[in-house]
């Protein structure tokens, strides 16, 4: 049986708000995240782009900037200027390979290693600010990563 005309339109109406849209709520929510993470990250002189750098670089060591442009799901037109400003406020090191001058290592300064310790109070006080529980933290992050690759893998 199909659905009556006031039906549809109400489905209709349904369809067009804005915050049925997954992509909107997502959207919400990752700048609500990212403003929350900007005063934490301002004392600390870095943009959100530039913590997740040295959070990478924290987890795996010196690592290539294609290593490092996989690991953070970005293009290397967008890495370069983040590590050229890192490299400028003397966090990390850029060297070119003596084997490959096409392949670029980077690496923490001791600056970038020490910032480490100051930067420790930012995933805390985020997850006080998120107000979720672990077990709805651990699920949230379970469904997005579930997401990303439902999306990664069809796309």
């Amino acid at each position: 049986m199909s659905p009556t005309r006031a039906e549809a339109e109400a489905q209709e109406e349904e369809f067009l708000r804005l915050d049925e849209f997954v992509c909107f709520v997502l959207y919400s929510a990752h700048r609500a995240v990212t403003n929350a993470y900007r005063p934490l990250l301002d004392d600390l002189g870095l943009t959100y782009p530039q913590y997740l750098v040295l959070v990478a670089l924290y987890e795996n060591g010196p690592s290539s900037v294609k290593g490092l442009g996989a690991k953070l799901h970005l293009d290397y037109g967008t890495l370069t200027p983040l590590l050229k400003r890192l490299e400028a406020n003397g966090l990390v090191l850029r060297r070119r390979s003596a084997d490959d001058e096409r392949q670029v290592t980077v690496s923490l300064t001791e600056e970038g290693a020490t910032l480490r310790r100051r930067a420790r109070v930012l995933v805390p006080a985020l997850d006080e600010i998120m107000g979720l529980t672990g077990e709805e933290m651990e699920q949230l992050k379970t469904l997005l990563r579930r997401l990303t690759g439902n999306i990664a893998a069809r796309t």
